[in-house]
This record gives structure tokens, C-alpha cells and sequence, in this order.
């Protein structure tokens, strides 16, 4: 086993509370730069993030979703409601299927949408982007603590890695690794990872994400932790096998006797 060790972490839902950001610029994106004609956006929009959009934010895996569930909610007609919404959660992934091929969009146009959004905002107005997000010092603080116990520290996030980087930055964390969506998945990155260090943990929000990592032959030695604080649906507490730890906040100070 390697003598060198690594903790990785998730970004949004773990690292910082990036809902706002995420509505702001899946709300942007629609407007500036989809060309539906089924919506118009209006500026009050921007201000209250609404309750189908946290709703959805467990479901989603990518980035791109999110212009989609946006584009659904503030639509004109048969508007994302909390009447219909759950229709849309319990097929999600073939609404968002059959949502992309009714409009003919391509879910890598989309993800490159929502990059373009942010450059948009950042060039704009930096601070006021950075502002969007809102950080748990708790696990800012874990992961100065690993460091100073000579613990490399690993961030995997479905946000493109420049972004990802500007915020950590920010937060005067700077971690050995960023990983963005550009990198591949999840459990790949953790395969390639495995070949290098002893992975002490992977903090995540995403129990679909977890439950991959544990039934692969190769990952299925990393201990995982189902983050309490993320975005999670009140189901994904329940039901966890021994191999998957709910972890809480007031719970980090444990893992770093490890």
C-alpha cells in the first residue's frame, strides 16, 4: 500500500453551498444564450432560488441538467410546478432525455452554456459571483488540518475545473488536486488515484455516486461518507450499507484521528 495519502472531497453540496450560484447561472444561461422560444426571463427571477429547482438538485449529475430544469420552470407553458414536479423526479432521467431530444439540444452544448455563463459573471463582476457561494468552514477547516498533518487533498467536481479553482482560491484552500468535469468521472478519477495513494476517504452528497465506488472491484476499498449537510433527499438517509457513513459537520473532528 502507498506510503502517500490523500482525502478526497466533492465540491458543491460539500465544500460550499452553491445552490444560488447554480440557479443564477442556469437562470443566465436560458437567457442569454439558449434562444428558447418558450421562455422570456424576467430580472425578478434572479433573486429566490425556487423550491422545485433545490428539489431537483439532488437528482442531477451534471451541470448541463440544471439549464434544463431552469429552462422547465420558467417556461410559459406547462410550467415545472410543485402540482406536476413529481412526475418529473420519478422519470428523471428519461424527462431530461426526452426534454433534450423535443428541443434538439445536445447535452454538451449545454454544459458549455452554462461555462459561458459563468466567464460571463466572472468577468463582470468577480466578487459578486463568488458571493453566490456559500462555504462550511467546518470542512475548510478539515482540510487545512489534513494538510498540516501532510494529508494531500483531492477535490472532484462536476464543475469545470477553472471554476472550481477560482472559488477555492478564494478560500485560501489550495488542494493538491482539482479535478472538473473535464477529467472523466468520478470513479475514474478514483481509479487513477488508487494506483498512487492510500485514499483515506471520499466525502460525497451524491449516494448514486457512492454506491458506483463501492461496487467496483477497484474503489470498493475507499472508505465513503455520505455528506449530511449536502444536497440530499430526505431518502438517501436511510437505508445506507455499513460501507457508506452518514457524516455530519460536528462529526469531522473524528476523521481527522484517522
Amino acid at each position: 500500500m502507498s506510503s502517500q495519502k490523500i482525502f478526497l472531497f466533492d465540491f458543491d453540496g460539500v465544500i460550499v453551498d452553491g445552490m444560488q450560484e447554480y440557479w443564477h447561472s442556469s437562470l443566465l444561461a436560458c437567457e442569454r444564450y439558449l434562444n428558447s422560444p418558450y421562455i422570456s426571463v424576467d430580472q425578478k427571477l434572479y433573486k429566490r432560488v425556487p423550491n422545485s429547482f433545490k428539489e431537483m438538485r439532488p437528482l442531477v449529475k451534471y451541470g448541463w441538467e440544471m439549464i434544463l430544469i431552469a429552462h422547465e420552470i420558467i417556461k410559459s407553458e406547462n410550467q415545472l410546478k410543485n402540482d406536476n414536479k413529481d412526475d418529473f423526479i420519478n422519470n428523471y432521467h428519461q424527462n431530461c432525455q426526452r426534454i433534450l431530444n423535443e428541443n434538439s439540444w445536445i447535452a454538451e452544448d449545454l454544459q458549455k452554456m452554462l461555462d459561458q455563463s459563468r466567464k460571463y459573471q466572472i468577468d463582470k463582476d468577480f466578487k459578486s459571483w463568488v458571493n453566490l457561494h456559500n462555504p462550511f468552514f467546518e470542512i475548510i477547516n478539515f482540510m487545512k488540518k489534513l494538510r498540516r498533518k501532510e494529508i494531500k487533498t483531492g477535490v472532484i467536481t462536476t464543475k469545470g475545473k477553472i471554476f472550481a479553482e477560482k472559488i477555492l482560491k478564494q478560500l485560501n484552500i489550495f488542494p493538491e488536486y482539482i479535478f472538473g468535469y473535464e477529467s472523466g468521472t468520478k470513479i475514474k478519477i478514483a481509479k487513477k488515484l488508487t494506483k498512487t495513494y492510500e485514499i483515506l476517504g471520499f466525502i460525497e452528497d451524491r449516494k448514486k455516486t457512492l454506491i458506483e465506488i463501492k461496487k467496483n472491484s477497484e474503489t470498493s476499498h475507499i472508505p465513503c461518507f455520505l455528506a449530511d449537510w449536502g444536497y440530499l433527499k430526505e431518502s438517501d438517509r436511510y437505508n445506507l450499507s455499513n460501507e457508506i457513513k452518514l457524516l455530519k459537520l460536528d462529526k469531522l473532528e473524528e476523521l481527522v484521528a484517522i
